[in-house]
């Protein structure tokens, strides 16, 4: 039945009117996918040296048998941010003579094909296969992986079942939220620590290592809950995201967002056909080239790091503030109808949200090819990148809710400054200075890499937060929407 179902997959894929789109689509994901594991694997390669490197005074397996629960705890929170529910058209065979438990393995095992399930195994392994195996011998080494193996069977599952149970009680997610706070809180105040408990169980594997078979017992059982869900709820829950799903047409990849992907590819199409937005995106691409200005070889060698934060900050966030910029005022001509059609605000300003971060995310793979320079420079970027998504992008949608004056998209943008308004220049004052705010404070005490992980960790903390964030823009928005659709009516 596996093999049915595949087959049924595979025709369906290419007898499909957007496989083109499809094709490409996939291909840039494989890159991407290839390249995260590329970078993985070198670092799980070197990472007994860049753990002796960032924290000399401290025992190498101290702080790596801290870091694997840490590691997981975020997992999980980016696998519920990012991760998609495996889909597959059950409708047309629910009426057949095949039983329920056979789509539900289908699906579950389908589940396990995701970046998210390979990234720790080319992370983790070389350490065990060469620290681990080297100290505690062989039997621990490859029980850690086990361990390490099952705890990522654990977060694929516990993600999707979450996911499914919020779909039919939507007041789950911000119960999951709360509790994923209160542990941050308890965390900072130092109550307890993630990094101890993760010390203590590690250490108890490499005395007793088949106690790692204690987190293979827990994947079990969520591996089971999961399925147990499925066989109970198969046919409702496929409905009902059916009817919430609707094609994005020429993006494919887009339709697994629902409303969210819908409104994105339309503005994508509204970007491609129109002179002025076209432009801008154009614009922004441009600016790649800006770091040949920044990265000179004495900076770089000397850890001058601050006079290029900036540069990386403009180069992945290039689209966002070149383009976020004059939000709402690309969809002036059609805002009165967004706002009388049943579209609801918080999907229009998710929207926005995954907008900026596909662009800033393919602006950051495209500006790795400064890492040929230094290694530093992927580090700067990287971190710049995290600031973009998870600070930038709400100051931007923030400021968006004072922009009054429409723009015509189809004009040229050429000494064209119609929609420049005082947010503009506004604008770019907290979204230029607030990096150097976070970065500089550790960097003048002589660690710039301190300062480069604490922009990463505010910019990854604001994309982890952005529940919250898109709740407060909204109200926002409903402030003034009024007097944003009345400043849109007017003639520049």
């Amino acid at each position: 039945m596996l093999s049915t179902f595949l087959d049924h997959q595979w025709k369906s894929f290419w007898r499909s009117k957007n496989k083109g789109g499809t094709i490409a689509t996939q291909l840039l994901i494989g890159f991407v996918v290839l390249y995260l594991l590329g970078a993985a694997f070198f670092l799980g390669i070197g990472l007994e040296g860049f753990i002796e490197q960032i924290f000399p005074k401290k025992n190498v397996f101290d702080v790596f048998n801290g870091f694997i629960l840490y590691y997981f705890a975020v997992d999980f929170m980016m696998r519920m941010q990012l991760q998609d529910l495996p889909t597959l058209a059950i409708v047309p065979y629910l009426h057949l003579r095949i039983p329920k438990r056979k789509i539900v393995n289908f699906l579950n095992v389908s589940a396990l094909f995701s970046a998210f399930n390979v990234l720790p195994l080319f992370l983790f392994l070389p350490f065990c296969a060469t620290a681990i195996s080297e100290i505690y011998g062989p039997l621990a080494a490859l029980m850690y992986v086990v361990a390490i193996f099952s705890l990522m069977i654990f977060n694929n599952y516990a993600a999707l079942y979450i996911k499914r149970l919020s779909i039919q009680n939507l007041t789950l997610v911000p119960i999951v939220l709360l509790v994923i706070v209160g542990f941050a809180l308890l965390e900072y105040f130092k109550v307890f620590s993630i990094a101890a408990i993760s010390n203590t169980v590690f250490y108890f594997i490499t005395d007793y290592p088949f106690a790692a078979l204690g987190f293979t017992v827990l994947a079990a059982l969520m591996f089971v809950a999961n399925a147990r869900y499925l066989r109970s709820n198969l046919y409702v829950e496929e409905l009902s995201s059916a009817k919430a799903e609707k094609a994005s047409t020429d993006y494919p990849f887009l339709n697994r967002f629902g409303k969210v992907g819908t409104l994105v590819a339309l503005e994508i199409k509204l970007i491609l056909r129109n002179k002025r937005s076209r432009s801008a995106i154009t614009m922004s691409s441009l600016l790649l080239f800006y770091g040949l200005l920044f990265y000179k070889k004495e900076a770089l060698d000397k850890d001058q790091i601050g006079i290029m934060i900036f540069a990386a900050v403009f180069m992945t966030g290039s689209s966002i503030s070149v383009y976020g910029q004059f939000m709402f005022g690309w969809q002036a001509a059609h805002f009165d109808g967004l706002m009388a059609n049943k579209i609801d605000i918080k999907d229009f300003f998710r929207a926005k949200f995954l907008l900026f971060t596909l662009f800033s995310t393919l602006v950051a793979l495209l500006s790795c090819l400064y890492g040929f320079i230094s290694w530093k420079i992927l580090v700067i970027h990287l971190a710049a990148y995290l600031y973009n998504v998870g600070i930038g992008t709400i100051i931007v949608l923030y400021f968006a809710t004072r922009n009054y004056k429409a723009i015509d998209v189809s004009k040229a943008a050429a000494f064209n400054y119609q929609g420049v308004g005082a947010s503009q220049w506004i604008l770019g004052i907290p979204y230029f200075l607030c990096p150097f705010l976070i970065f500089l404070p550790l960097s003048l005490s002589g660690h710039p890499y301190w300062g480069l992980l604490a922009l990463g960790l505010f910019g990854l903390a604001g994309f982890l937060t952005r529940g919250f964030w898109i709740d407060f823009l909204v109200k926002e928005f409903n402030k003034r929407k009024y007097k944003i659709a009345a400043g849109f009516r007017e003639k520049s």
